[in-house]
């Protein structure tokens, strides 16, 4: 687990831009990422640069020292990640001639280019990974990025100079950096959370899909080249990214005949293996444990290979409704492992928060993110390597959203738009709070120890605005969106609505409603919000997180498998479950769904009340000009007043508002450190972030 970056010069002019200044300064600012080692390539003939920083995991010789040349010297990498079938590959590359001086995955990488060049290269890799390879001989820098989205990778044109890095703080370094906000893509992380691919904060500044593969022929270039960042829209003469392995394929593949047992042994016997070749490593290692099915079933196949107890940990809440914790210890007594948990409370919480816009560098307000990154530091007091169960709800039909979905839209499609409109305005024509009193009055006490009545004005809300959907696109569109009924909330954000991807149906008009969610949330869900937060969170203390469940062999047998395999009776995760049961018994998993949630609207209207109506006030809001000020100001004045639920939607505003902050503070910064000195020193002197 590293960072990389670096950067293509046109010019080939180290006289004006000095080149190592500028390589040693994108290390710098990616110094989190890789703690152990740092190395700079600089190929000055053509005006190139790659930069690696090293969290060493699997060989600490300076063996495993990058940028790394190969064997022939044609190919140079910086490389991050983790290729878990490297072993395999080595084998089979040792049978063909090739020899090592190390044990590496970064050498079997380059050894597999030698071999197989980049695009079949790439697709035998299986693991997690985001790297730039220059190809020497026919003057191409290749960019890559594993099939999910585990790593990250951002590239674009930074002035005359084309930059890449596994976060945008790299980029930042370019000393022609402009950084102007898109309006577009903040009008994407208001309805979502997030900003989906390939899109960043930044006009000109994309992320790398993934499974893609983006090559730069450097002798083509005399200045800033046309990008076409997505894949499926590229013109003749446009630099675009390439697919060397496609969801959609995946997703569409035939479905195989088998029994249940069959399955679960099959997938008993695949998770066991990919498990296996994910506990390879040099450094210690640990497991999060959530004691739900994902984190479970991960932990229960460590344990099954692992003399010793292997180290677990959890976050808990006082906040009865979010605890997890006492679930994660009853399975970690069950599977005996070294178990760890830490109770997180507001104050906590409060205290990380001005942290999150160093570590996402982009507007990101996935909640959760709060206590990702308190049990990744956590968890690095003891270890250095982690295994999650991420991914389990996406491949296997978890989320409560995919049963949600197949009911209400095969509920409603035949009745009439018009129809169903009438009835979505009877469902908000009351207040979410007014709704929740009468159901109180209706079931009492009895409901609500039953489970009947948290939040269901929301959610009967939520109803009203699905059932108005023209296609399962809008409802998913319906049930994921923070700000979907205020879409013009970021003022002249003109052209935000012709990047969303989820009003179409992206299989088709004839995919099941199920396929066609799980689908979207593979595609964007997963890489733009799942991953982001995880990577982010535990690079910043130095931890490397993998996530077996994402194997590419388990994702393509999980989407081979038939739907009620996944989904079945009403519970997801079914395949899953019958291979856990085999480990840990039913009784210590089987429960609601809680997913990694945190208590984020109690806590406004408490405890961080007072800093959230800081980065709400009105003034600012309209000095800065980006949010339309009444919407924002209304939402959180129902928040406040217990009326609405607006916690996801106040959150993406405060964290927009948080990283702006500090956005500006560090325009400030540059603009007073260039007064004082040269580019080139005070590129230098420019604090990371």
């Amino acid at each position: 687990m590293c960072g990389i970056a670096g950067f293509v010069d046109p010019s080939r002019n180290a006289s004006k831009i000095d080149h190592r200044g500028l390589a040693d300064s994108m290390a710098v600012t990616l110094a989190h990422r890789g703690p152990d080692d740092q190395g700079v390539w600089i190929d000055a003939a053509v005006g190139i640069g790659l930069v690696h920083r090293r969290l060493a995991i699997i060989d600490l010789s300076p063996a495993g020292h990058q940028p790394m040349r190969s064997a022939s010297g044609r190919y140079c990498v910086c490389f991050n990640g983790e290729i878990y079938n490297f072993l395999e590959l080595m084998k089979e590359l040792r049978d063909l001639g090739h020899e090592f001086r190390g044990r590496s995955d970064t050498e079997v990488l380059l050894a597999a280019m030698e071999q197989w060049g980049v695009d079949a290269a790439s697709s035998r890799l299986s693991g997690m990974f985001a790297f730039a390879l220059w190809d020497r001989k026919d003057g191409i820098l290749h960019l890559v990025r594993d099939r999910v989205g585990e790593k990250p990778l951002y590239y674009g044109w930074a002035g005359n100079l084309f930059v890449f890095g596994s976060e945008l703080k790299a980029l930042r370094a370019a000393p022609a950096w402009v950084g102007r906000i898109d309006r577009a893509s903040l009008a994407l992380q208001m309805r979502y959370g997030y900003i989906p691919g390939p899109w960043s904060i930044y006009s000109g500044i994309f992320k790398l899909p993934p499974g893609c593969i983006l090559s730069l022929v450097t002798s083509t270039l005399s200045g800033p080249s046309a990008i076409c960042p997505d894949p499926d829209e590229a013109a003749p003469g446009m630099t675009a990214p390439r697919r060397y392995w496609s969801a959609r394929s995946v997703a569409q593949s035939a479905t195989r005949s088998c029994s249940l047992v069959e399955a679960t042994d099959d997938l008993d016997a695949i998770l066991l293996k990919v498990v296996g070749q994910q506990m390879l490593a040099d450094v210690p290692l640990g497991a999060f444990l959530s004691g739900g099915i994902d984190s479970s079933t991960v932990v229960a196949c460590m344990q099954a290979q692992s003399a010793r107890p292997i180290k677990t940990y959890t976050i808990g809440y006082q906040e009865g409704d979010f605890n997890e914790a006492e679930h994660a210890l009853a399975v970690a007594r069950h599977l005996g492992t070294d178990h760890t948990e830490l109770y997180i409370d507001p104050g906590q919480v409060r205290d990380v928060i001005p942290m999150m816009p160093e570590l996402y560098d982009e507007p990101f307000s996935d909640a959760s993110q709060l206590p990702t990154y308190l049990i990744c530091k956590l968890a690095r007091q003891h270890v250095t390597v982690c295994l999650s169960g991420d991914g389990g709800d996406e491949v296997f039909g978890g989320y409560n959203r995919y049963k949600w979905l197949r009911t209400v839209w095969n509920g409603v499609r035949w009745i009439p738009l018009p129809t169903r409109r009438l009835f979505a305005r009877s469902l908000t024509a009351l207040p979410p709070a007014t709704w929740d009193r009468l159901a109180s009055r209706w079931w009492g006490a009895k409901g609500a120890e039953h489970g009947r009545l948290p939040q269901l004005g929301n959610k009967l809300h939520k109803l009203g605005r699905a059932i108005e959907a023209r296609s399962v696109g809008q409802m998913y569109e319906s049930l994921v969106s923070y700000w979907a009924d205020d879409p013009s909330i970021v003022r002249d954000a003109a052209d935000w609505s012709s990047r969303l991807c989820g009003a179409v149906d992206l299989l088709g008009g004839t995919a099941d409603a199920v396929d066609e969610a799980m689908y979207r949330d593979l595609r964007q869900y997963l890489p733009d919000d799942n991953l982001v937060k995880v990577d982010r969170a535990s690079m910043r203390v130095g931890l490397e997180v993998r996530a077996p469940l994402l194997d590419p062999r388990i994702v393509e047998y999980a989407w081979s498998l038939p739907r009620d395999m996944k989904i079945h009776g009403g519970s997801g995760k079914w395949i899953l479950r019958q291979v856990l049961a085999r480990y840990v018994p039913p009784a210590l998993t089987e429960r609601p769904k809680m997913g990694f949630s945190v208590p984020i609207g109690d806590w406004l209207r408490g405890e961080l009340r007072p800093w959230a109506e800081e980065m709400l006030g009105e003034s600012r809001l309209q000095e800065e000009g980006y949010l339309d000020v009444v919407r924002v100001r209304r939402r959180w004045s129902e928040h406040l007043s217990g009326e609405r639920d607006h916690s996801l939607s106040l959150w993406a505003v405060l964290m927009f508002e948080t990283w702006y902050a500090q956005q500006r503070a560090v325009q400030s910064d540059r603009h007073e450190i260039a007064a004082a000195g040269s580019p080139a020193s005070a590129l230098r002197r420019i604090p990371p972030g």
